[in-house]
């Protein structure tokens, strides 16, 4: 729960960034910056934390979730792609809760794949249930919102709607390979060490297709350099973000998980409004909805965080691993222990080659950082701080305790 906790505050910072689409930068120019600072998180921080040596053992040890991690990184990018179309259109406090429709989504493949909710329960039952009705209440309320005079953008509020709810779509799927790798005991620093491969050749493609192929492509990066230092920032703060999901759907599932991480639309909705100031253009009808819907998606996400699993779901659980340990012949006991945070089994740490992947990723950023200016867009500098300052609290103090509970295993 601390992991999903953690993992609402950066998603919802990382974010803030693709708001330079306001600007005239190109949505696919946006969303490959991102995807490029991810590419780089995605390999620096599980070097930092545990080392490549661990990683690779982990991915031998379970070849077969490779291809998953590879999906679920492609799923991701085009869901990410489509995030950037829908803050255009709608702004980023509207959209946000409307793309957290995930945890829906999510919530219906856990039970269906997974055996999540199975015999939970009449009163955890009903805690998830009702939540899930709470979070369509409210992505309604917020979809109606859009279309209200002074709502943002009457033209586009349409595709902007849709363009929220396919990323919603998108990332609710992609839960679906999270939880298989984790009821096998893989590590998610491993995880998503493949998963970013996907990312990157998907986004990649999805930018040379729609931007009329490389040179355009280069053009357009070129235009944009003095954005592509926030943009790549915006990226690995996403991949703090999903790590500490990533590790909420490891431990209490992708049903309890996914919702309790999407508090991130509380956390983009502040970004949007304090920061941007999104809602001061828009009519008091507008603001009251908007308000109201976010309330009672978080209440939703709140009360699914806390429908805990009692015993007889988690023998479920149980079930669900020993047939992904029959179908790939793995070692049971050791699958096990691993899934429950309590490996035991000494791996390969660090190499050599760990210090030049973290010197590397240094010096992306520095070079980035030199040609960065700030956004030409109004930005309350008081808010900003105060939210990053936020943002480093629940870093270091949700990072230490899952550090002391688990090892990051």
């Amino acid at each position: 729960m601390i992991s999903g906790l953690a993992a609402g505050v950066w998603l919802g910072g990382a974010e803030a960034p693709t708001k330079l689409v306001i600007v005239g930068v190109s949505p696919f120019v946006i969303s490959l910056a991102m995807v490029v600072g991810v590419f780089v998180a995605r390999w620096t921080l599980p070097t930092v934390l545990k080392g490549t040596g661990y990683v690779f053992d982990d991915l031998r040890a379970r070849i077969h979730l490779v291809i998953w991690a590879i999906l679920a990184g492609a799923l991701w990018a085009v869901a990410n792609t489509l995030t950037v179309f829908a803050i255009r259109d709608v702004g980023l406090s509207v959209a946000f809760p409307l793309w957290n429709i995930n945890s829906l989504v999510g919530l219906f493949w856990g039970w269906f794949l997974f055996n999540e909710l199975r015999g939970a329960g009449v009163r955890q039952g009903s805690k998830v249930l009702g939540g899930a009705s709470a979070i369509v209440v409210g992505a309604c309320l917020l979809a109606y919102a859009t279309a209200q005079p002074g709502a943002g953008m009457p033209h586009r509020a349409t595709a902007g709607v849709l363009a929220a709810l396919g990323a919603g779509l998108l990332w609710g799927t992609m839960y679906i390979p999270y939880r298989k790798a984790y009821i096998s005991g893989m590590n998610p620093l491993s995880f998503v060490t493949v998963f970013t491969v996907g990312e990157l050749f998907t986004m990649s493609a999805l930018a040379l297709i729609f931007r009329g192929g490389l040179s355009p492509l280069l053009k357009e990066l070129a235009q944009a350099r003095v954005a592509l230092f926030w943009l790549f920032l915006g990226g690995f703060c996403w991949v703090v973000g999903d790590l500490f999901q990533q590790y909420a759907a490891k431990y209490i599932g992708i049903g309890r998980g996914i919702p309790l991480s999407n508090t991130n639309q509380l956390w983009g909705l502040a970004w949007g409004a304090l920061v941007f100031g999104e809602l001061s253009g828009k009519s008091g009808a507008a603001q009251g909805l908007i308000i109201a819907g976010s309330a009672t998606m978080i209440l939703g996400a709140v009360a699914i965080g806390l429908a805990e699993a009692p015993a007889s779901e988690q023998e479920s659980w149980r079930a669900s691993q020993r047939r992904e340990e029959e179908r790939y012949q793995l070692v049971a006991e050791p699958s096990k222990t691993s899934a429950q945070g309590e490996a035991t089994e000494r791996r390969a740490g660090r190499r050599w080659w760990d210090v030049p992947i973290v010197a590397i990723a240094a010096g992306i950023f520095f070079l980035l950082a030199r040609g960065a200016h700030r956004p030409p867009m109004a930005i309350n500098l008081l808010w900003t701080s105060l939210l990053a300052f936020a943002m480093l609290g629940f870093l270091f103090v949700c990072g230490w305790v899952l550090w002391k509970r688990t090892r990051f295993l």
